[in-house]
């Protein structure tokens, strides 16, 4: 069996599963509440997973190995901060945004919430915050399509251009038609297939040594690697700059503030399933992560930076899948690949879609959607956004640690500090939000494109999320409010807390799907 035939079949199998599992989301999604937040009934594994793999993306397996081969084991560091911010994300933002979000009017899109818990604001919160979400969800989306290409034309010989068309129509065939629970279950699936991968090729790889880890190791450390970028081998330390380290740091800040995995908390069936959905997450995080590091490692070592160097560093995992196992084998593995593709886009289209239908449509026009029509024209969203960031992907210019560092940047900045306010102070006013956010898209747009050197080596997220928290919370304070609006405020914000603090873990069997609190919310305004 030749390479190509083997990787075909096993990738033609990958796809069928996927789009047999977005037509039984199909058959589940019986309204728009379904199609968008799978009716908040999503078990805590599938959360789990399913946040994990639409978080990693493409540069799980792909760009993070490509920058430690390019570079070394300071690379690294980024995995460690992003590590510690899921972990803080899962364990202080997850239940009470589950909480809070259910009684803010059974508020589904994150811009919704903000306008519900901020009462009395107009609809122009609202609208800002869907455009800033679409805005950057296009150069997210758009990281990954390039990333789907770079898979093709590395692995198969494709033009660049069909594979990232060939992945676009698949995501949006299961995406349109399964909504939120065809993308949870296709992403858990996905998750433990990325997994998998990671922990398999490196093990591999370092059998392929006589000398196994203590020559693999030998090979990097000995080597006179200074032309690579990579001098110090294996030494996580060495050329660790306080700029490395803010950005490991500015990584993991970003948790709060990303739509497409926060949106995995609101779905849970209660506020105590998110302990269940930490320790399932860090878990398969530190794993995955850890192999992705390894992979790069043993890349290194395989595809030698001097006598055999790559054209492409962030091609080193699929190099090796394709170097080292049976076509047929490399083709599931290789899907990994895909796998964690295609769970990045899938969820944030349908983020954008919701986005786009239920922030900005309805914000404008005041129309709210209707159960069956809302499902409609979420579909139609899927599609339009999908389309725009196809076009915008056709000539990439940056690698996809770039695109995908600067939407995360955009996402952290503009959603987090807001997020952590609305959750976690009551004084937080619309203006104050408004500020925040527009505060923290703009540094990160100028801050990411100023290339002066010195201080603007910092990776963006750290100016863009401090000053925006601090125009959030100061433009709050200076803010008149009205005293009646924010009694109610203060009430609604005191029976999240409540509910989120005597959550009866034993009631998550017998009360899965239904409403939290004794009062049921009325549908988001």
């Amino acid at each position: 069996m030749s390479q190509i035939t083997g990787q075909t079949i096993a990738l033609i199998a990958y796809f069928i599963i996927m789009i047999l599992i977005g037509w039984w989301g199909y058959r589940k999604t019986q309204d728009y509440d379904d199609y968008m937040l799978a009716g908040r009934k999503l078990h805590p594994i599938p959360a789990a997973l399913s946040a994990g793999a639409s978080d990693m993306s493409g540069w799980l397996l792909m760009g993070l190995p490509g920058a430690i081969y390019a570079a070394g084991l300071v690379e690294g560091w980024i995995a460690v901060g992003l590590t510690i911010g899921a972990w803080l994300n899962w364990k202080f933002i997850a239940p009470r945004l589950r909480s809070y979000t259910e009684i803010a009017r059974n508020s589904i899109t994150v811009p919704s919430f903000l306008n519900a818990r901020l009462a009395g604001t107009g609809r122009a919160l609202r609208i800002s915050a869907g455009i800033i979400f679409l805005v950057f969800f296009i150069f997210y989306i758009s990281a990954q399509l390039v990333a789907s290409g770079k898979y093709f034309e590395s692995a198969f010989g494709w033009d660049y251009i069909w594979g990232m068309i060939l992945v676009c129509v698949i995501v949006v065939l299961y995406t349109f038609a399964g909504g939120f629970i065809a993308v949870a279950w296709t992403d858990m699936a996905q998750g433990l297939l990325m997994m998998a991968a990671l922990l398999i090729v490196p093990v591999v790889t370092v059998m392929q040594f006589d000398g196994g880890v203590g020559e693999t190791t030998d090979i990097i450390n000995n080597a006179e690697l200074s032309g690579s970028g990579i001098a110090n081998g294996l030494d996580p330390f060495a050329n660790l700059t306080i700029i490395a380290v803010l950005g490991a740091i500015g990584w993991g800040m970003g948790y709060v503030g990303q739509p497409h995995i926060i949106v995995r908390f609101m779905a849970l069936r209660t506020p105590q399933d998110a302990v269940t959905g930490r320790r399932v997450g860090i878990g398969w995080m530190i794993l995955s992560v850890g192999g992705a590091v390894l992979t790069a490692v043993v890349g290194i070592a395989y595809f030698h930076p001097e006598t055999d160097p790559l054209a492409d560093p962030e091609t080193v995992f699929i190099s090796l899948t394709g170097a080292l196992f049976h076509p047929l084998i490399s083709g599931f593995i290789l899907a990994a690949v895909l796998a964690a593709i295609m769970s990045t886009i899938s969820s944030q289209l349908l983020v954008s879609s919701s986005a786009l239908v239920e922030d900005v449509y309805s914000g404008i026009t005041g129309k709210e959607m209707g159960r069956q029509s809302g499902t409609m024209w979420g579909r139609v969203a899927v599609v339009i956004t999908a389309i725009v960031a196809a076009l915008l992907s056709i000539t990439p210019s940056d690698t996809i640690l770039d695109l995908v560092g600067f939407a995360w940047a955009g996402f952290g900045s503009a959603f987090g500090p807001v997020i952590i306010l609305a959750l976690f102070w009551k004084r937080l006013t619309s203006r104050g939000a408004m500020a925040g956010m527009i505060t923290g898209a703009v540094v990160v747009f100028v801050w990411g494109n100023v290339d002066a050197g010195g201080i603007f080596d910092v990776y963006e997220m750290i100016p863009a999320f401090i000053l925006a928290l601090l125009v959030t919370w100061g433009v709050s304070l200076i803010t008149p409010y009205n005293e009646a609006i924010q009694s109610e405020i203060n009430t609604e914000f005191d029976r999240a807390v409540a509910l989120t603090k005597k959550w009866d873990p034993a009631g998550a069997k017998t009360d899965s799907g239904k409403h939290l609190d004794e009062n049921p919310p009325a549908p988001a305004q």
